[in-house]
């Protein structure tokens, strides 16, 4: 699943016109960054949730080949991350699923970090598995870091810790940590917080080089990132 159906307010004044994962960086929307990775990993379905400018979203989605897309229309009202989830529940029958942010991507170093994340998956010990960066490998991250991780690679919050690792917007989740939440507005960071208690969330580092683009500020270091590993030209 990629979670595109955000308002984007940091991104103004882009989003006026259009939603925030249809910003271009180095000429390419930015939720075909994600796309093209799930692509590259042999990844056929992808459930993509809609609420800002959907028609432009439909559109933009509807010219792709490969994933094929299935919308997930919250028109009527945004659920934020973790409803989203909750409501796409019955597209992926009951089995663990990818999660993607539809405003990060990376520069994978040689294998795909997807299909890492994929064969580091363990559904008996593990409710979610996220990929991390760390910070000296990021661009565009300003805030604080987000976790810890143990040498069994499980997770913690990294509160105010200076030596940890940035949460790189992707993730495997297992559908029973969602089991009994209403498809109603809340955050991913609620199950994120039951899984960290439980002992069941891990983390795997990145490979390669991760770029999160928030504001319009963001764009351009990105394509300078981008240009210098080689990426673009």
């Amino acid at each position: 699943m990629v979670l595109a159906a955000g308002l984007g307010l940091r991104m103004r004044p882009l989003t006026k016109t259009r939603p925030k994962p249809l910003v271009p960086v180095a000429g390419r929307p930015l939720i075909d960054w994600g796309l093209d990775a799930l692509e590259e990993a042999g990844i056929a379905k992808a459930v993509v949730n809609v609420h800002y400018l959907p028609d432009m979203m439909t559109a933009h989605l509807a010219r792709r080949d490969a994933p094929h897309i299935i919308l997930s229309d919250e028109r009527a009202l945004l659920l934020d991350s973790g409803g989203a989830l909750v409501k796409a529940l019955p597209h992926f029958g009951g089995k663990p699923f990818l999660l993607l942010n539809a405003d990060t991507f990376w520069v994978d170093r040689s294998e795909s970090n997807i299909v890492r994340l994929a064969l580091a998956w363990d559904p008996h010990a593990m409710d979610i598995l996220v990929l991390l960066a760390e910070p000296g490998a990021a661009t565009g991250h300003t805030g604080r870091l987000d976790f810890i991780m143990d040498a069994d690679g499980r997770l913690k919050r990294a509160g105010e810790s200076s030596d940890g690792f940035v949460y790189a917007g992707a993730a495997i989740l297992h559908p029973r940590l969602l089991e009994g939440m209403a498809a109603e507005p809340h955050s991913l960071n609620l199950h994120f917080d039951r899984a960290i208690a439980a002992g069941r969330m891990f983390g795997l580092a990145l490979q390669g080089h991760w770029i999160t683009v928030g504001t319009p500020g963001a764009i351009a270091p990105a394509e300078e990132v981008l240009r210098r590993l080689g990426a673009i030209s």
